[in-house]
């Protein structure tokens, strides 16, 4: 009997062998997102909530005020990011974050104002920034969206929550200051998406792209490091 159709040698062998090959790396990516991700993506969701907290200790206000600071800041870029690639909003369906959020609002409260130096803000939420562009990037992959939008889900997620919690706030918001910010979650989800396409180990690439996230959203505050503005 012939070799089927799609068999080696004929021409649907090799689309099946890409096909397949796809599939297998989106299920790494799945996998990874699954079982390791979720703790970076806790790390974010902390880090960005306690910068929430930390704007509204430095606007003087109510308990009730950090606590929505620091939600609205730790939870905001991931639950645009769930609208909209059509994952289920990922607090909605677990205690944890919320939970989290409310921890880090009850920790910058009780903790004296000297313990946080001014530029703490920008600190932690650069760590989640870096976070949140890796997570959001992984988690848009692993829903199936393609590499470029997959990589611009990652800004999104980092980017949204420090947006919301600056128009709440009433302060410049912190993509248009001059130092790098978006750029440096661009590098962060874009790096991610790169080295996991180029077949890296999806915990390597995580950490690489993190790094270089965090690495220049770092030298940016240290440094003042911005792109050019427009001179038109």
């Amino acid at each position: 009997m012939g070799r089927q159709p799609g068999a080696r040698g004929r021409p649907g062998g090799g689309y099946c062998r890409l096909h397949c090959m796809i599939s297998d790396h989106l299920a790494g990516i799945h996998a990874f997102y699954m079982s390791a991700l979720p703790n970076l993506d806790l790390a974010g969701t902390a880090v960005f909530a306690l910068s929430g907290a930390l704007v509204a200790a430095k606007a003087r206000q109510t308990l009730l005020t950090f606590a929505f600071f620091a939600a609205i800041t730790g939870v905001g870029g991931g639950t645009v990011r769930d609208l909209l690639i059509g994952a289920p909003v990922f607090w909605m369906h677990a205690t944890t974050p919320i939970a989290v959020c409310l921890i880090m609002a009850l920790l910058v409260w009780f903790t004296p104002r000297i313990f946080w130096p001014d530029r703490a803000i920008d600190w932690f939420d650069g760590i989640g920034l870096a976070a949140y562009g890796v997570y959001g990037a992984a988690k848009a992959l692993a829903y199936g969206i393609p590499w470029l939008p997959a990589a611009i889900m990652g800004v999104v997620t980092a980017c949204m929550g420090g947006i919301f919690r600056d128009v709440l706030a009433g302060v410049p918001s912190i993509v248009i200051r001059p130092e790098l910010y978006v750029t440096a979650a661009a590098l962060a989800a874009g790096s991610y998406v790169l080295l996991t396409t180029c077949g890296a180990p999806d915990l390597f690439a995580a950490l690489v792209a993190f790094a270089l996230g965090f690495g220049l959203r770092g030298v940016a505050i240290w440094k003042g490091l911005a792109l050019p503005t427009y001179r038109g």
